[in-house]
């Protein structure tokens, strides 16, 4: 994904949002991942692309997991994850956090 991707803006604002929900520092989450301080940060700001490795290493500090499931799949995926939203057959992005999965 190229640093100004939507997707890659969608999926690092929800990175930022959860890092401080949790109130972890930039540090503590590059430190837990795996990745530099500057780099996080380069990250978090949008002017980096980071590998795919990287956000799963990232969105795993925070608590979340990245899926890829086939385009067709995700307003059937968005219907199981919230069940009472209007479904379209837009592909999207579906944030979960880990710990509500075992809820």
């Amino acid at each position: 994904m190229a640093a100004g991707s939507e997707e890659l803006q969608l999926i690092v604002q929800k990175f930022k949002e959860t890092r401080k929900e949790l109130g972890y520092s930039q540090k503590r989450v590059a430190q837990l991942a795996g990745v530099s301080r500057p780099h996080y940060q380069s990250i978090e700001a949008g002017n980096s692309a980071p590998r795919t490795e990287t956000l799963i290493s990232i969105g795993r500090v925070l608590g979340l997991s990245l899926v890829v499931v086939p385009q067709v799949w995700v307003p059937a995926v968005n219907a199981l994850l919230r069940p009472d939203d209007i479904i379209d057959d837009a592909p999207g992005l579906i944030f979960r956090q880990l710990d509500e999965a075992s809820d």
